[in-house]
């Protein structure tokens, strides 16, 4: 369904919408699922999904501005990267479209639609980083934060490796969804588990469904400029009082393990949980292990 949250449409899938009738399900507390750059929700494994429900949660899934079935923002027009890498690491001013400070607000609006007053955020990748704007922006509306392989965006941690930035700056040869698909599929295989690897096949019908949802590259890149200019999130996680989880894989190419020691370092209380074997996605081996870890977090901090 789509709501009009901050000025912006936002596609989203609510757990409470599958029985309506079930009033019940309104009074429970609600987990509000941020993907990661260029990620749409239909991203989060029905493995999380389905436990987190089963656990007595009120799951909320939304596609970020600029992706999925969200409000596009073409007429920004389609970013320079390699000038705004260039910028970066200049130290020089870089003018994003819209901030993930914009993006904190669409998940707050979205909240507010709902007439949701609490809700305990998760944030994968850059939804971790918007997780943990919403936390530094609206801390009484936060139950508990969990922030997954992601980041604090500080300066001198340690970077992916060259070759995987060189896939996941690359594009697809075509428009052909076969392209497209080819593409993606190097591209998980480079930022994937490499204790836990999916499937070819599996990988390929994922992505296949994805690509046929909605296919919006120039908004991925809009996300991405948006997530380099957001230089002052590390120095504000200490602001952050919300019961914290940060959970990160030990093996991933994409955000190294360092990126989550540093997030909970940096938020008083914070716990951190590192997963051997696990990359930059979400199997279901690891996909487990985060739940014994994410469920007592939960259960811990009262609504």
């Amino acid at each position: 369904m789509k709501i009009r949250a901050n000025g912006v449409d936002i596609e989203v899938e609510d757990t409470a919408d599958i029985n309506p009738q079930d009033t019940e399900v309104y009074t429970r507390p609600v987990v509000l699922l941020i993907m990661g750059l260029g990620m749409q929700l239909i991203a989060w494994p029905a493995q999380l999904v389905d436990e987190l429900v089963d656990a007595g949660f009120r799951v909320i899934r939304m596609d970020n501005r600029d992706i999925g079935l969200s409000q596009h923002f073409d007429h920004f027009g389609k970013p320079n990267i390699l000038l705004t890498g260039i910028k970066y690491k200049l130290g020089l001013h870089i003018r994003p479209p819209y901030t993930l400070e914009d993006m904190a607000q669409d998940t707050l609006a979205v909240l507010h639609a709902l007439d949701i007053a609490r809700a305990h955020i998760v944030g994968v990748s850059m939804g971790g980083m918007i997780a943990q704007r919403v936390a530094i922006a609206a801390p009484q509306r936060v139950i508990s934060l969990t922030s997954i392989m992601s980041s604090s965006g500080a300066k001198g941690l340690k970077q992916a490796h060259r070759d995987v930035i060189r896939v996941l700056l690359s594009r697809p040869t075509s428009g052909v969804q076969e392209a497209v698909v080819d593409h993606y599929v190097k591209l998980y295989k480079a930022i994937g588990s490499p204790d836990f690897p999916t499937p070819e096949p599996e990988m390929r019908e994922r992505i296949t469904r994805a690509v046929q949802r909605s296919y919006h590259p120039a908004g991925a890149l809009r996300q991405m400029v948006a997530l380099i200019a957001d230089s002052r999130r590390a120095d504000q996680l200490s602001r952050i009082t919300s019961s914290t989880l940060v959970l990160h894989g030990k093996a991933d190419p994409l955000v190294p393990f360092e990126h989550g020691e540093d997030v909970a370092q940096r938020i008083s209380g914070a716990r951190l949980v590192g997963i051997d074997g696990m990359g930059h996605d979400l199997p279901p081996e690891p996909v487990s292990q985060i739940l014994d870890a994410l469920i007592p977090h939960l259960q811990a901090v009262k609504p």
